[in-house]
């Protein structure tokens, strides 16, 4: 399999589940393949550390298998297996899935990256990872005026890592750390642009930009439209009129 595969992907092997999850946090691969019967450590209970970890859940993982009863397919898939591949396998098959799981993971990113929004229970995604970006949302909101606002200072409030805060955010949403904090910044600029009788200044500083200039060009980069390009259209935009 490992032959097959590496024509396409850069392959890491461990030699049983104990040593798979010893790099896994670390490595943050985009797959994880896994056989049900391992010495040590067997597929099923690396399958339920990596989906408990918040540092690994939103990773997918496909468990192989030459058990065939129903039972333990369901079993893989109730402790959070992506899928469940009996074994002998057609490689074709086994190949197509792992194409089409990467590709969900872009769909959801983009998604995920359009749905960054100030309000946190618009956002769809697995339980474990909601409930973080749903505090890292809240914390940003919180202190979204405060300059200082640093990644480290995030990354403490969540309970990891500065290097697994960041792949955590770059697995799930595309975006750096630095970059999904200012996204948010962003995101309520645009919201007081529509909503308060503020100018752009002075929403410049209410969502933690120190200098105007540097907040109108990451707005336009955002957006594709000038502050105050943005405020002139949403004000002429017109409301619903009835000719009755």
């Amino acid at each position: 399999m490992k032959e097959s595969l590496s024509g396409y992907y850069r392959i890491r092997e461990a030699r049983n589940g104990r040593e798979a999850w010893e790099m896994i946090p670390d490595l943050q691969p985009d797959l994880i393949i896994s056989d049900v019967m391992m010495p040590e450590m067997d597929g099923t209970e690396l399958c339920s550390i990596v989906k408990n970890d918040v540092r690994t859940s939103h990773i997918p993982l496909i468990l192989l298998t030459a058990r065939t009863a129903e039972e333990h397919k369901l079993e893989g898939l109730e402790i959070g297996a992506d899928d469940y591949i009996t074994k002998p396998f057609n490689f074709e098959i086994l190949s197509l899935r792992i194409k089409k799981m990467l590709e969900f993971r872009e769909v959801r990113r983009s998604k995920f990256t359009k749905q960054i929004d100030p309000e946190p229970s618009e956002i769809t995604i697995t339980p474990l990872d909601e409930k973080l970006i749903k505090k890292a949302i809240v914390y940003v909101e919180n202190n979204i005026s405060r300059s200082e606002l640093s990644v480290e200072e995030l990354s403490r409030e969540l309970g990891m890592s500065r290097v697994h805060l960041y792949k955590k955010l770059i697995h799930i949403t595309g975006k750096s750390p630095v970059e999904f904090i200012r996204t948010l910044r962003l995101k309520r600029a645009a919201q007081l642009l529509r909503e308060s009788q503020m100018n752009i200044s002075e929403i410049a500083y209410e969502v933690g930009f120190n200098n105007p200039k540097y907040f109108s060009k990451y707005f336009k980069d955002e957006f594709g439209i000038l502050p105050s390009a943005y405020m002139a259209e949403m004000k002429k935009e017109p409301g619903n009129h009835l000719i009755l």
